[in-house]
């Protein structure tokens, strides 16, 4: 998926949401920002490789939030069933 099909898709976004939506398999891929705290993003990173679910680097937390039609930036977000 691109960022231009998550601007349609169902999805969730920010860290915990994220997270949330991979621990109950609902995630269908995961988007997470180049510039975002690494400290926040690993655990979701190690959670997105042990449920198996696609991980896709997003140069910057603005064009991440963005592409999800929030003004502000966002570290991760995902495609949801």
């Amino acid at each position: 998926m691109t960022l231009e099909a998550l601007k349609t898709a169902k999805r969730v976004i920010g860290i915990k949401q994220v997270a949330k939506a991979v621990k109950r398999e609902a995630a269908t891929e995961v988007f997470i920002a180049d510039d975002a705290d690494a400290k926040v993003v690993e655990p979701l990173e190690t959670l997105c490789t042990e449920q198996n679910v696609p991980v896709s680097r997003v140069s910057s937390m603005k064009e991440l939030g963005t592409a999800c039609n929030i003004e502000v930036g966002a570290a991760a977000a995902a495609a949801v069933k």
